[in-house]
């Protein structure tokens, strides 16, 4: 009976430490994001498609965006430079991880400025072999009083 346990315990070790292993870390996941946002910020939308899932939805103070929609203001933006900071990820499950984080952004986008700080979040689901952003809002903070 003690080998017994001692045995499903240690099978049961094996597979929470197995599916800890195969979710990336916080820095792979800011790796992932920062490459979003870099293949956006150079019109590249090959690569944005990489990290982003083709069904993605996206919640903006303007309005809601798809695939479609994200690629055609691709086009029309002109990101200067971005910088994320205070990147956090949160997970419950082996196969969706959900990421918050702040945006310094410098540039415009269909000739408005959208220069500023923004509070951004997006979801990531394994998909196979790779993680691609399934949501993401940002929402820009207000000017400080």
């Amino acid at each position: 009976m003690k080998k017994t346990l001692s045995y499903t315990i240690a099978v049961l070790l094996a597979g929470i430490a197995v599916s800890f292993a195969q979710t990336p870390d916080k820095a792979a996941m800011e790796a992932k994001e920062t490459a979003a946002w870099q293949a956006y910020k150079d019109k590249k939308a090959d690569a944005f498609q990489k990290v982003v899932d083709k069904d993605i939805k996206c919640v903006y103070d303007v309005g809601v965006a798809d695939m479609a929609k994200e690629l055609s203001d691709m086009k029309t933006a002109d990101i200067k430079s971005f910088a994320i900071s205070n990147f956090t990820i949160f997970t419950d499950e082996p196969d969706v991880i959900v990421a918050t984080y702040n945006v310094k952004v410098e540039g415009s986008s269909g000739g408005e400025d959208m220069t500023g700080t923004y509070n951004a979040g997006s979801v990531w689901k394994k998909e196979g072999n790779d993680w691609l952003a399934i949501f993401h809002t940002n929402v820009k903070q207000a000017a400080a009083k």
